[in-house]
């Protein structure tokens, strides 16, 4: 597998959003296929923390190829990518396909296996989801504004054979009607709202 270069990033931030499916993200023995992204970006675009900018938004202004981590909800974090320079923008990673670390990436999110390998349900549940797949990684804010390729790598996968399906975004009070979420058609790993 090839890592992807900070250049990757320096796109335009819905395309990144779409050339982020199939792509591998690992951490720390876990890795996973990304299978669902949202893009977020600037002015006008008022779901996206970038409508203005604030401290917490800055990285999103000032970099691409950074994650952007933060605390949502007071419950959950969010991972995202940030892209194009000279245009605020970044790309929330919504679900992965877990391919490494199962067992690890369970304990994380407190899901009993016993002996036995998790079931399909239990599978399908472990990063189906922005909020679950950084409990299964173990991604915090501690790792907020580190560069892609440092401690937590992506990389290309090869895969190329999948469909895209492109519609709004989930959980948003405004912008709601741009098409800018993707994921791998039929995929059971997708979010489910």
């Amino acid at each position: 597998m090839k890592s992807l270069s900070k250049e990757f990033f320096n796109r335009n931030t819905v395309r990144v959003a779409r050339d982020l499916l199939g792509k591998i993200i690992e951490y720390k023995g876990a890795s996973g296929m990304i299978v669902e992204t949202e893009a977020y970006r600037g002015y006008p675009d008022e779901a996206s923390h970038a409508a203005k900018r604030t401290p917490r938004s800055a990285i999103m202004f000032d970099t691409h190829g950074f994650f952007y981590i933060y605390f949502v909800y007071g419950s959950y974090f969010c991972l995202n990518i940030t892209t194009e320079e000279g245009q605020p923008g970044a790309v929330l990673i919504r679900a992965l396909q877990p391919l490494r670390g199962i067992r690890m990436m369970a304990g994380r999110r407190g899901v009993k296996t016993g002996k036995n390998e998790l079931s399909r349900k239990q599978l399908v549940n472990l990063a189906s989801g922005p909020g679950k797949l950084c409990q299964a990684f173990g991604l915090t804010k501690a790792l907020n504004n580190t560069a892609v390729g440092g401690r937590i790598k992506v990389y290309s996968s090869g895969l190329k054979k999948f469909r895209v399906v492109k519609t709004t975004r989930v959980g948003i009070k405004k912008a709601v009607s741009l098409e800018w979420r993707f994921y791998i058609k039929d995929n059971l790993f997708v979010s489910r709202g």
